[in-house]
């Protein structure tokens, strides 16, 4: 079983060097992708199995025990967020061979496009299965290649705007996650997750606090949290559709996977839980309001995603087991259904030539499947009952009405609202696109589009182009792993309870690391400059 959790890594990496040497030879780099990925979901299950039954996993690479060589963890909630993960991953390479089949990858690159997605799995992969922030942050750079490579794919003049805009972002946010890094060692003696844990609460409260900030900080600009999200409306909807999708469904969750594993990790008694709350309003309105105001699809998606990471961010901010098991079920129905809802956008794209309203009309005629696709994904994401996002709303709303305190009621209200203003922005979309008739589009005119603001990079131009079976199926796939979210939604919170109970209770990832305790560990590394700190 412990075999499984490097292999995890390993395995999209290794496919990647193979996919590159397979360069010109297309229909092998496929397949070599494709198993990777359906590998890695397949691992990511048993593991899943395994944890869930017999606990955590840790694995030291090279026979290097803790805190003296990289360490690996299992709990839970990697398992949850490696199999959702791998999942969204596997499905979008399918709509992406799909999409290379009918385009003859003018869009996606096959000698580019494959190796780099498997890179960005193993970013991605790395992230969720590190025992220590040094090894968290190979995995963010990791996805930081690799991401700037997919968002940059075609070469065009947008495409390299906003990649330069995104990779200057994401280079601050390296940069003081690594400062962050630095001071925790200073501080603590450590990088391993399990050890700072331990000693976090021995520093002064204003050392704490300083650590603390930049972490969420730095985390927060990878999870497009408010103000740090202005980058992604612009950066996303310019990609090619497969890679838009990924991109929304995960590399933000794992900022989010970051800040909800070192805040329970690093700072059990919740003393952020005040700045967390009020980022999550601001997060869930400005994200909101700025999706009311777009013309076209992808672009009012990716507000949508800004403004639903305040969700997540509530039920950090709230701290209790059961606010955690709701933040971690919304996780999983957030990045299945955002990766369903770019990936419909993308067949619009493709049957309506355009994702500006402003331009299409009579999609539920010419493509009713397309339509219906969209539609149940954007109830889904709306809250609308009995779908997975109502469930997860409604579990979030409840963990807060526990806790009781003024700011949580308020931030309920703030929820329900944005929920209720995601459903009329959806709605409003599907209407422009799909019920209005095609020929009402040159002249129309209402109260819903007079203030809506069109895309800076649409060029125009309207292009329809051949949908294939593979990237039709593979949404509709999507959808059907979306609502089967809110059938099985019951065994799922389950899990979720159960990943929260493993995380709420520091000690736990603490005893799994060290079994034996950490009283034999040599603490002379330990800094001694902080006054009441660490010895």
């Amino acid at each position: 079983m412990t075999a499984l959790v490097p292999l995890i890594v390993c395995l999209p990496l290794l496919g990647a060097a193979v996919a590159l040497m397979l360069g010109q030879r297309r229909r092998l780099q496929v397949l070599v992708s494709v198993l990777s990925l359906a590998a890695a979901t397949v691992m990511s299950a048993v593991l899943l199995a395994l944890v869930d039954r017999f606990g955590t996993v840790v694995v030291q690479v090279g026979g290097w025990e803790a805190p003296w060589g990289i360490v690996l963890v299992v709990d839970r909630l990697s398992a949850i967020m490696l199999l959702i993960s791998a999942l969204m991953l596997l499905g979008v390479l399918l709509f992406a061979v799909g999409q290379g089949i009918v385009d003859g990858d003018t869009e996606t690159p096959v000698s580019i496009f494959h190796p780099t997605y498997l890179v960005l799995a193993a970013g991605l992969f790395n992230a969720f299965v590190a025992g220590d922030l040094f090894t968290m942050y190979v995995g963010f750079e990791m996805l930081l290649s690799a991401s700037y490579v997919l968002l940059t794919l075609g070469g065009t003049g947008a495409r390299i705007r906003v990649g330069i805009t995104y990779i200057v972002v994401s280079l601050v946010s390296s940069l003081l996650f690594l400062s962050a890094i630095a001071l925790i060692y200073g501080a603590t003696g450590t990088v391993t997750l399990a050890l700072i844990a331990e000693r976090m609460p021995d520093l002064p409260a204003d050392i704490q606090l300083i650590l603390g900030l930049l972490l969420l900080i730095a985390f927060g600009v990878k999870a497009a949290v408010f103000p740090m999200s202005f980058w992604l409306p612009d950066s996303y909807p310019t990609a090619p559709a497969p890679v838009t999708a990924v991109f929304a469904g995960l590399l933000t969750k794992v900022g989010v996977y970051a800040i909800l594993r070192t805040q329970t990790l690093f700072f059990p008694d919740n003393q952020f839980s005040m700045p967390l709350m009020i980022v999550a309003g601001l997060t869930l309105l400005v994200g909101i309001l700025g999706a009311l105001a777009q013309a076209d699809i992808k672009r009012l998606l990716s507000f949508t995603l800004v403004s639903h990471i305040g969700y997540m961010l509530f039920g950090i901010a709230i701290g209790t087991p059961l606010a955690i098991a709701a933040t971690i079920f919304y996780v999983v129905h957030h990045i299945t259904v955002q990766t369903t809802l770019f990936l419909a956008a993308g067949l619009i794209d493709r049957v309506g030539g355009t994702t500006s309203l402003s331009r299409l009309g009579g999609l539920l005629k010419s493509s009713p499947l397309v339509a219906i696709l969209f539609f149940l994904g954007a109830l889904n994401l709306g809250g609308i009952p009995p779908f997975s996002g109502f469930l997860g709303k409604i579990a979030l709303f409840q963990a807060g009405t526990i806790v009781g305190d003024p700011i949580i009621y308020v931030l309920i209200g703030v929820g329900a609202l944005t929920s209720l203003l995601t459903l009329y922005a959806l709605a409003r979309a599907w209407n422009m696109a799909f019920w209005r008739p095609k020929k009402q589009v040159k002249d129309y005119t209402s109260s819903m589009s007079a203030s809506l603001v069109e895309d800076p990079q649409d060029e125009g131009i309207v292009l329809k182009k051949t949908v294939s079976p593979l990237m039709v199926g593979t949404t509709t796939s999507m959808l059907v792993l979306a609502l089967g979210l809110t059938v099985f939604a019951g065994p799922i919170f389950d899990l979720a309870t159960r990943a929260a109970a493993n995380i709420s209770s520091p000690s736990t990832y603490i005893d799994a690391v060290f079994p034996n305790g950490t009283g034999s560990i040599a603490d002379s590394n330990v800094g001694t400059n902080f006054e009441g700190g660490a010895k």
